[in-house]
């Protein structure tokens, strides 16, 4: 694989995370994990989001599919972190300042 390929493959990555991003639940989610400061039981974003379960269900697959998110099983519930590798990646790419202007 070439430096290229590579570089588009990170975009591509990249990408899928802000698209993954993209919807205010979704970002709610994140913030609640980053205010938790660690793992979160599925149960716990249903009230913050205010949304129904299946739809609560839905976004975190999505943010788990896209990578953002690791998804750990203990028991009957299943529990959410962020992944330091994506955050990381999103970090780097929004970290915008004094690059224009």
């Amino acid at each position: 694989m070439t430096n290229i390929d590579t570089l588009l493959d990170d975009a591509e990555t990249t990408a899928a995370l802000f698209a993954a991003l993209a919807d205010p639940a979704r970002v709610k989610i994140v913030n609640q994990i980053v205010r938790c400061g660690g793992s979160v039981c599925a149960c716990e974003f249903e009230p913050e989001v205010g949304l129904s379960q299946p739809t609560v269900s839905h976004h975190l697959k999505k943010l788990t599919e896209a990578g953002l998110l690791e998804r750990e099983q203990r028991g009957r519930w299943a529990y959410f972190t962020l992944n330091r590798d994506a955050v990381n990646r999103l970090a780097a790419v929004a970290d915008l300042k004094g690059a224009c202007c």
